[in-house]
């Protein structure tokens, strides 16, 4: 075989080749993670005492929780794009930020007196909490579940879940350097009612968008 052909063998394979899943989802996480992110920092930004922040076990928990969240969904995604997905292995998986969450709330029970939990439950921005990471959320989760119409999920609904549940534990990240409410009272009261709506829209928005 001539240098000429071999080349063109190997355009033409490559050419037909077709995009892993783990491909797609990986640009769709990049681009939507930076329009998440210019909306972030143009509109909220880093709170201004973070390096103050980052010295107390709170707000290292808050952003540890919701990066574990972040973790845990990018695999459940990844997983349940296939069909031959282990949608109980993936439930398992999915409740590990519930419990580290419910350790730390046990903990802040724990340690602090009874007077301030209903206090450091509701914080000083519930509202902000909410819309921040629901809007945040939008523009990774149109994202991924384009970049998912190309796989071949068994349960698009599942699937779809999974997807907002990774586009709101991306958005609460940002949004946990912004918020000065770093209470474990807090998070499991706002962060987690905010992640689980984008879930619920993102499960029904997969039943459809994700069938085949």
């Amino acid at each position: 075989m001539k240098t000429e052909d071999l080349i063109n063998a190997i355009v033409q394979d490559s050419a037909s080749r077709p995009i892993s899943m783990a491909a797609r989802l990986s640009a769709a996480l990049l681009l939507g993670g930076i329009a998440a992110g210019t909306l972030f920092m143009s509109v909220l930004g880093v709170r201004p005492d973070i390096i103050q922040a980052l010295q107390t076990w709170r707000f290292d928990i808050k952003v540890a929780t919701t990066l574990v969240c972040f973790g845990v969904a990018l695999w459940a995604t990844y997983e349940l794009a296939r069909p031959d997905a282990d949608t109980r292995r993936a439930l398992l998986v999915l409740a590990l930020p519930l419990a580290l969450l419910g350790v730390t709330v046990a903990c802040e029970v724990i340690v602090s007196p009874p007077d301030v939990w209903m206090g450091r439950a509701i914080g000083t921005n519930s509202r902000l909490c909410l819309a921040s990471i629901t809007t945040l959320s939008i523009a990774p989760l149109g994202a991924l579940l384009f970049a998912m119409r190309a796989g071949a999920a068994r349960s698009p609904a599942f699937a779809g879940a999974a997807a907002g549940l990774l586009a709101g534990g991306l958005a609460a990240t940002l949004y946990a350097t912004h918020c000065v409410d770093d209470s474990p009272l807090f998070v499991a009261l706002w962060y987690i009612p905010a992640i689980a709506l984008v879930a619920l829209v993102a499960a029904a928005a997969g039943s459809r968008l994700l069938r085949w």
